[in-house]
């Protein structure tokens, strides 16, 4: 099958299956896995911060790094297209009993600074105490714009909040804007860095931050169950993507471009957003069950029903691409 439902279905190259078989472990809840503690040294040196942890899940990764910046009855501000909002189970209210605040994302995936200043509290105690600014990149595929973050992070400090990002696709950042991970991660106290979407790995994330956060975060880890044990099985496929895959999301980025300059000639077909790997596509409501039928029939997955988007990455070639535009041809030529 060609898979472009999310760049999560890739899957480890022979040559990462090696590294995670040849890792020399111990038990990463004692802190003595060697290969944990190497992968997240260096880590947490090519992302400028002082420490950095490993994760399961860039999911488990964000809830705990809410939970390190934030107490009972504390709130964050945060996107309402956001995965830590939106997608992930509202983990922070039900499990940190954080509030949220939303903000509606503009069209550039960006919180406006105006709704952001409107959203921190006054110290009362009528209201949660606003904590922290989480912002998410890339969003929908699309980068942050460079100054917008250092403007929407330098109003968080000027009100006395942390700043956390959601970095699972923050490689693709620094790829499509020709820009270090440490630079992207500079203006954040805390960033959550995902290793098992376009980079390939099976499972893995991190959290990289001050030595203090990282303490608190790892108790947190430990009390939502990631504390794993031998986990350098995970560190040494983390660590070959950070060392090899990397540099191949430009091949991700250029085929999405590929495929939405061929998608949009179809009649009806309406490309609203292409950025990074993701194309988001707006089909006539007439076709999309219909269509969802007849790609899986040729053996392609998309998700047309719940976002309507393609997920090119690491596991999708040229000769891929080619088969999808001819398959949309070949449909819309019938209908």
């Amino acid at each position: 099958m060609i898979d472009l439902r999310s760049d999560t279905v890739t899957r480890p190259t022979p040559a990462m299956q090696d590294a995670m078989m040849a890792a020399p472990v111990g038990d990463d809840v004692w802190g003595d896995d060697p290969t944990v503690n190497a992968f997240q040294a260096n880590l947490a040196e090519q992302a400028g911060k002082e420490a950095a942890l490993l994760f399961p899940s860039g999911t488990q990764s964000n809830l705990v790094a809410l939970m390190a910046h934030c107490e009972r009855g504390d709130e964050y501000i945060v996107g309402q297209n956001a995965h830590t909002y939106r997608y992930e189970g509202g983990g922070a209210a039900v499990l940190g009993s954080i509030q949220p605040q939303p903000v509606e994302n503009g069209a550039d995936g960006s919180l406006p600074l105006e709704k952001i200043k409107a959203a921190i509290k006054a110290d009362d105690f009528h209201f949660a105490r606003t904590k922290l600014l989480a912002l998410e990149n890339t969003i929908g595929g699309k980068v942050l714009p460079a100054e917008y973050v250092l403007k929407a992070t330098e109003l968080a400090r000027e009100h006395g909040l942390a700043t956390h990002l959601d970095g699972a696709r923050l490689f693709n950042a620094a790829i499509a804007t020709d820009t270090s991970l440490k630079q992207l991660c500079l203006p954040f106290d805390s960033v959550s860095l995902c290793f098992s979407k376009g980079l390939g790995a099976p499972i893995g994330s991190a959290l990289v931050g001050s030595h203090a956060l990282i303490e608190r975060a790892r108790r947190w880890r430990k009390v939502v169950g990631g504390g794993m044990r031998q986990s350098g099985i995970i560190a040494a496929a983390c660590q070959h993507a950070l060392d090899h895959h990397v540099a191949d999301l430009a091949e991700d980025h250029r085929r999405a471009a590929r495929l939405a300059q061929s998608l949009e000639q179809l009649p009806g077909v309406e490309i609203t957003s292409q950025a990074t790997n993701m194309v988001f596509v707006r089909f006539p409501d007439a076709h999309v069950q219909p269509l969802a039928a007849w790609l899986k029939e040729q053996g392609i997955l998309v998700e047309l029903l719940y976002a309507t988007r393609f997920v090119v990455h690491r596991d999708i070639n040229d000769a891929d691409i080619d088969k999808v535009i001819a398959v949309m041809k070949t449909y819309f030529s019938r209908h």
